[in-house]
């Protein structure tokens, strides 16, 4: 009798494990992208570029559609680094599971260039890669993925330069993108030291190559301005017209191409010509850290939101104890306890 009553509990308990519901699991998918938009290009950039896109838990259910959220990275970072660097997946699937925000879809893909961001623009130098995200990014992922397709239920959000990104698409495109968080955004306007003396331009100006500037931090990073916002395919090996010249050795600035570069890569200097769009947007937020030991940051960015209060811009700041980038991640990061709930406020959810 007892073995009878033993090998029926041993078959209840297969048929209950076999009948149990599975829990609902996010995952994280790659994708390729053919695009058109690099074929000009001067510096090496592939056609074919590199997407994730992190499917919530219950995207499972063939019934439902969800918001999009697209991530613009930081300087260095490709599609890849916020899930396997920081573990973005493990934060999202916590504050769904308690709550904190709706099943979302993100999506990262590769900005990355030789020098370390494409600030988001077109450029004859780099690609059009403005276009890349407006006219193939988003269409693509709204025809292969369950979305929900308007702007009110679409997000650009950003860390660092990716921030800067998220501005820009803001400003430029309110009937994409209805909400904006720009996470210590930079290029948002002047710092108190002037940006032509940040490179080495003894350095740059004796490149052969571009892995020739890698020598210091800032002489890569400000090329990568010039060949975004200061293009010049004639101009072999760097591909930019440059701010400054080198008169007998010493840096000497150039007024008109410094004007150029003014007008188009500060976003301050964006504020008259999109503030009608910026006021279309659902919810526009910046941050970030006033222990930046750059103080061009934290000066720029205050001064970026008061213009915003001079033409009457809706929106959100916050100046936070920390630095560069390191309140982003982890569990008490800003992602999750400032981001998340900021989307999950002002996206529409079905």
């Amino acid at each position: 009798m007892k073995i009878v009553n033993a090998c029926a509990l041993l078959s209840f308990l297969i048929m209950a494990a076999v009948s149990a519901p599975t829990l609902a699991q996010s995952r994280l998918e790659m994708r390729d992208i053919q695009s058109a938009q690099f074929s000009g290009n001067r510096i090496g950039i592939l056609p074919q570029r590199k997407v994730t896109v992190y499917l919530p838990p219950h995207y499972s259910d063939r019934l439902r559609r969800f918001p999009v959220v697209y991530f613009l990275n930081t300087y260095g970072e490709d599609h890849t680094a916020p899930f396997a660097n920081h573990d973005a997946k493990a934060l999202l699937d916590d504050a769904i599971a308690k709550g904190q925000v709706a099943d979302v879809i993100v999506v990262t893909a590769d900005f990355l260039t030789p020098l370390g961001t494409t600030w988001y623009v077109n450029s004859s130098v780099t690609g059009n890669w403005q276009d890349f995200m407006i006219k193939e990014l988003v269409p693509y992922i709204d025809a292969n993925y369950r979305t929900m397709p308007t702007a009110a239920s679409r997000a650009v959000v950003g860390d660092r330069m990716g921030g800067h990104g998220a501005i820009r698409f803001g400003m430029q495109y309110p009937d994409v993108f209805g909400v904006v968080y720009a996470m210590h955004p930079v290029g948002t306007g002047n710092g108190v030291q002037p940006g032509y003396t940040r490179g080495n331009w003894q350095t740059i100006y004796a490149a052969k190559t571009l892995e020739d500037l890698k020598t210091d931090i800032y002489s890569p990073i400000f090329l990568s301005i010039y060949q975004a916002f200061l293009p010049n395919p004639n101009k072999p090996p760097l591909y930019a017209d440059l701010p400054v010249t080198l008169i007998e050795g010493k840096p000497a600035l150039d007024p008109a191409i410094t004007a150029r570069l003014q007008n188009s890569f500060s976003l301050d200097h964006l504020i008259p010509i999109y503030a009608a769009n910026m006021k279309r947007l659902r919810a526009l937020k910046i941050d970030w850290g006033r222990n930046d030991t750059l103080y061009d940051h934290i000066y720029s960015n205050q001064a970026f939101v008061h213009k915003l209060d001079e033409y009457d811009i809706p929106y959100e700041a916050e100046e936070y104890h920390g630095g560069w980038g390191d309140k982003t991640w982890g569990p008490d990061g800003r992602f999750a306890t400032d981001l998340v709930p900021f989307l999950n406020k002002n996206l529409l959810f079905p």
